[in-house]
């Protein structure tokens, strides 16, 4: 088998009898640093990710995710997790540690019965929507069928059905989680309640996601699709959209969107989805479609299914990605001529700038409540750099942190986590604004030693001290 040089490692010299032990239990796949499949296996969709773990562990079930959480304990190894690998800023991997990689395990059951969808922790999006669509159901998630549920789930999640239905987090009803000594526990509402607050929207702290368990809703066609603007009609088609969507039901979400036509025309686009009865929705959207001069209106309706790739065009060629985000809790005037000025000042055709209204179930958490803070009535502006040429890295990220720091006078403190990328601890902690105590008092109980660290970390504390 041909060998690939492998990026030294102070894991490197991990004892081969150790490794050798640790493959003869494990039930799936142990990549090695150096082998043929590692350069693929450390891969993932942002190209600017470039880390290099000493051991990937395939997983197939979830004692091989015991196995691999204890084996990195002895060893003193770092430990991240993947799912589908989608998080911007490549949590899913760490160097010089092992990846606990959940790819295998992509089982998912539909109890139609029920409404309840039982998922494991490797599968996608576009997965979960191919075995719910074919049920006539839908859980709410976000709107990029190649992420990972598990990552999706843990730090909120935001889509189509986000003001009818509420946050991912919103409509998990239950998960097995193995923890940081390797426990396997079940965390729902009566079962271990406290962990259970916290996965809804604290991110991977607190433990392994092997199976969530989710609410599901009827759901088979909506009247959604694109329209499209020139350009320097977006200051006036923006404002438009601001005032329509504040008395817009909630069986209607629409992000607004500066970004580039496939020739690499910049554009202004509004895409919605309502998921209520059709003609209803030709009322709703009515006003949307009459206003302004369209360049193209291809709203319609269509399966929900369909509606869940519209949002995503996957690359032929591995990109480079930075991303920042802010959260307003006004669209007002002085805010979209910053971000109109900042969006203009794009480096790269395939950048673009994203405005994300919530509001409806969003702004209401469930019963017993849950550890995502970002609630109201908010705009989330996502600032999404992205360019082909590693040596312009520079050029992009500068561009994507003077954007954000430009609507920082017009921003609430935190983020919304699963657009979190590189800002920081107190960045963090302000994310989970009130929620944060409760959550480092969680960590501290289920994780004391910042084990699972490679994620948004809350800090245990005596790691705090």
């Amino acid at each position: 088998m041909n060998q690939i040089p492998a990026k030294p490692t102070s894991h490197s010299i991990l004892p081969a009898a150790a490794v050798a032990e640790f493959q003869s239990e494990f039930g799936g796949a142990i990549i090695r640093s150096g082998s043929a499949e590692y350069e693929n296996a450390r891969k993932v969709w942002n190209a600017i990710i470039d880390r290099y773990p000493a051991i990937i562990a395939m997983c197939e079930d979830v004692e091989d995710v015991v196995k691999a959480v204890r084996f990195a304990r002895d060893h003193h190894l770092p430990l991240s997790v993947r799912s589908g690998g989608h998080n911007v800023a490549g949590r899913a991997l760490c160097d010089d540690g092992i990846v606990v990689d959940l790819s295998r395990m992509k089982a998912i059951t539909v109890d139609a019965d029920r409404n309840i969808v039982e998922v494991q922790g490797g599968a996608t999006l576009g997965e979960l929507d191919a075995a719910t669509s074919a049920c006539e159901l839908a859980v709410p998630t976000g709107v990029a069928p190649p992420t990972g549920v598990a990552g999706l789930a843990l730090g909120g999640g935001v889509g189509w059905l986000t003001r009818k239905y509420g946050m991912t987090c919103d409509n998990l009803v239950g998960c097995d989680v193995v923890t940081a000594d390797g426990t396997v526990l079940t965390a729902d509402r009566t079962q271990n309640p406290d962990l259970f607050w916290g996965l809804r929207g604290g991110g991977g702290n607190f433990g392994i996601v092997t199976t969530f368990r989710f609410q599901a809703h009827p759901i088979k066609t909506v009247l959604g699709g694109l329209i499209l603007y020139p350009r320097d009609q977006t200051k006036e088609v923006l404002r438009f959209y601001r005032d329509f969507m504040k008395s817009a039901p909630n069986e209607l979400t629409a992000y607004a969107g500066l970004m580039s036509a496939p020739d690499g025309t910049p554009v202004f686009g509004i895409m919605a989805c309502y998921c209520g009865h059709i003609e209803s929705g030709r009322n709703v959207l009515g006003p949307l479609q009459a206003f302004g001069s369209p360049i193209i209106d291809m709203i319609q309706p269509i399966p929900f299914i369909e509606m869940q790739k519209l949002a995503y065009q996957p690359a032929e060629t591995p990109t480079n990605n930075y991303w920042r985000s802010a959260c307003l809790d006004e669209l007002s005037d002085a805010a979209i001529d910053v971000l109109i000025q900042h969006a203009n000042a794009a480096r790269s055709p395939l950048t673009g700038t994203f405005i994300q209204y919530f509001g409806g179930a969003a702004a209401s958490p469930p019963e017993g409540g849950t550890a995502f803070a970002q609630r109201g009535e908010r705009y989330n502006i996502c600032i999404e750099a992205q360019w082909l040429e590693p040596q312009e890295n520079d050029d992009h990220i500068h561009w994507a942190r003077s954007f954000s720091e430009a609507l920082a006078p017009f921003s609430q403190p935190g983020n919304l986590l699963n657009f979190m990328n590189d800002e920081g601890d107190n960045a963090v902690q302000k994310s989970f604004g009130e929620n944060y105590q409760r959550l480092r008092d969680l960590k501290t109980k289920y994780d004391p030693t910042n084990f699972f660290r490679h994620n948004q970390n809350i800090l245990p504390a005596a790691a705090a001290e």
